[in-house]
């Protein structure tokens, strides 16, 4: 994992991270060439934002986390799921196991040759892998005040500065056994009211990480330069996936 104590931050924050982080889009999964009765993996499950979606759809879903306190949530919230502690680097399934795996706003935590060997690893022949992430959609107007949207970029140019030199992914795939990478996305919208808002930003790990006085500094100056709200907050969401060879 690219920082394993800043990916654990997100346990100081499931609660959060379940009530205001957005869903995806059914549609997201359409293009992809498995069957209703695949056996699939949600790797870096969360709280199973991602794992609920794919119940609905395939036969079998694994879920693995290794935080206790997202993992505990996903097994309230999705009980019709596996679950499993583990990491990416060490995936506790037997080789050729599932048809899928899925990484939900996860892959950027290990995007690195190890994890991929692993995905591989539990992959059947010709099954397939999916990361699946949300985004702002630049393209529609936001409904967020303009001093807001400006420190939270502030804040997230500052905090995801460990991930600038990571290769793209689509380079880390391609140096796994895994065929013509694909793209797709789908627009949607993320509803929140006011404390939603503050609970997404309380959810991410640039905010999470922060010592305590700094992290309270940081959402009170949120707190104060929001409006009363709800907001519909365009987003995309997108998919790329390859098949293994």
């Amino acid at each position: 994992m690219a920082d394993r104590a800043r990916a654990r931050s997100f346990d100081r924050a499931a609660e959060e991270y379940e009530r205001a982080r957005a869903e995806y889009p059914p549609e997201l999964l359409d293009g992809l060439p498995l069957h209703e009765d695949a056996e699939v993996l949600d790797l870096g499950a969360g709280t199973g934002k991602l794992t609920r979606l794919l119940t609905q759809r395939y036969r079998r879903v694994i879920a693995v986390e290794p935080l206790d306190g997202m993992r505990a949530i996903l097994e309230r919230v999705v009980p019709e799921a596996e679950s499993h502690a583990g990491t990416a680097e060490a995936i506790p399934l037997s080789d050729g196991s599932v048809d899928a795996v899925f990484a939900a706003q996860a892959f950027h935590w290990f995007a690195n040759d190890a994890a991929v060997g692993e995905i591989a690893r539990v992959l059947r022949p010709g099954g397939v892998f999916a990361l699946v992430w949300n985004e702002p959609d630049e393209e529609r107007p936001s409904p967020l005040p303009e001093e807001y949207e400006t420190y939270i970029r502030e804040l997230h140019t500052a905090g995801m500065s460990i991930f600038e030199d990571a290769p793209p992914w689509q380079e880390v795939i391609g140096r796994g056994p895994f065929g013509e990478v694909h793209e797709a996305a789908v627009p949607h919208d993320h509803v929140l009211d006011r404390e939603g808002l503050l609970d997404n930003a309380r959810s991410v790990s640039w905010v999470a990480t922060l010592p305590d006085d700094e992290r309270n500094a940081v959402l009170r100056r949120l707190d104060e330069l929001l409006t009363d709200g709800p907001f519909a907050i365009p987003n995309r969401g997108n998919i790329m996936w390859a098949v293994r060879t």
